[in-house]
């Protein structure tokens, strides 16, 4: 004899989950999941629903690399940039950040020759093209800090750390900013900007031929914050009454329009400004985050970017929010 599950039983997770296997897994249908349970069709398909709003079930959309292709060249139209690197949406931040890291890696291994030189900023996304464990070819190039560092806790995002990892990747060198990457007296900036040392890696920055920089957010979580550059207030004010959406590579903030930030915050960083990146010939921006696509905006507007390296989701906000304008 066959017993009809009870009312309560019908609710319950294991039979959710079941229904749910059958249905997304195993590609029964809801006729055929009724008559092995008893139930109308409107019941399995109502358990269906409830199973994923209760998380039983997550649908995601898995885009084709065509596709990514496609909205590549929309980016590169819509903010006149050479290249956009789009990766496809991760399951989790880690795994997002290291395949737009995978995509950058195999752009610079493309383009990096012998004697070229490479400014690179601080962050856990360009960190993340240091760490990748992809197999590269040697040239001897050299990766200079385009800002300075910061205490232990910060060594895995300094620029300094980053250079040494990517010179060891690639063959080459680094050379070192010997200075904090930021002070709280914009008078001690200053002294700092104009040590013969300092200035002599900073010009060095300069005539590099690619930037390597992350894009920021003003979240007050930020590893900016964290660390204790800024305060959770500053950013907050700076976000709030400034109009501030965001940083290149740490060392200079702006607007959603791209115009530079006129605050106090700007004039607290050791380390390369937007004019400077405006000299540089491949300013390969990067941001895996999906809630960064506000700060991306703002940043493709400065005019400094580019090739920018990202995930579909950020690239398909980007597009409807120039669409929207």
């Amino acid at each position: 004899m066959t017993l009809l599950p009870s009312q309560d039983q019908t609710e319950n997770t294991d039979m959710l989950t079941e229904i749910a296997i059958l249905y997304y897994q195993e590609g029964a249908t809801q006729e055929e999941i009724s008559k092995k349970f008893g139930l109308s069709r409107a019941k399995v398909g109502r358990m269906l629903r409830k199973a994923r709003e209760e998380g039983i079930v997550e649908i995601t959309v898995k885009f084709h690399p065509v596709y990514s292709a496609q909205l590549e060249q929309k980016l590169v139209e819509k903010f006149n940039l050479k290249r956009a690197l789009i990766s496809l949406d991760q399951p989790n931040t880690n795994e997002q950040r290291k395949q737009v890291a995978a995509l950058v890696s195999s752009y610079l291994n493309n383009n990096l020759q012998d004697d070229m030189a490479v400014a690179v900023g601080q962050g856990q996304n360009v960190a993340a093209v240091a760490d990748h464990a992809g197999i590269v070819s040697h040239r001897n190039a050299r990766f200079v800090s385009a800002i300075g560092g910061t205490h232990r806790s910060g060594d895995i995002i300094n620029a300094d750390h980053i250079c040494r990892r990517l010179a060891k990747k690639y063959g080459g060198s680094s050379e070192t900013l010997y200075a904090p990457a930021y002070v709280n007296d914009p008078n001690l900036r200053s002294a700092f900007m104009e040590h013969t040392t300092i200035k002599e890696t900073l010009n060095q920055a300069r005539k590099a031929e690619f930037a390597l920089v992350g894009i920021g957010d003003m979240d007050e979580n930020s590893h900016m914050v964290k660390l204790g550059f800024f305060t959770p207030k500053e950013f907050v004010e700076a976000r709030l009454n400034d109009g501030i959406v965001g940083d290149i590579g740490g060392f200079d903030f702006f607007k959603l329009d791209g115009t530079n930030a006129d605050t106090l915050m700007r004039g607290r960083v050791i380390g390369l400004e937007m004019e400077d990146l405006r000299q540089i010939s491949n300013v390969i921006a990067m941001a895996s985050e999906s809630r960064k696509a506000l700060s991306i905006m703002g940043a493709l507007r400065t005019g400094v970017i580019d090739v920018l390296a990202t995930s579909v989701s950020c690239a398909m906000a980007l597009l409807n929010l120039a669409e929207n304008e």
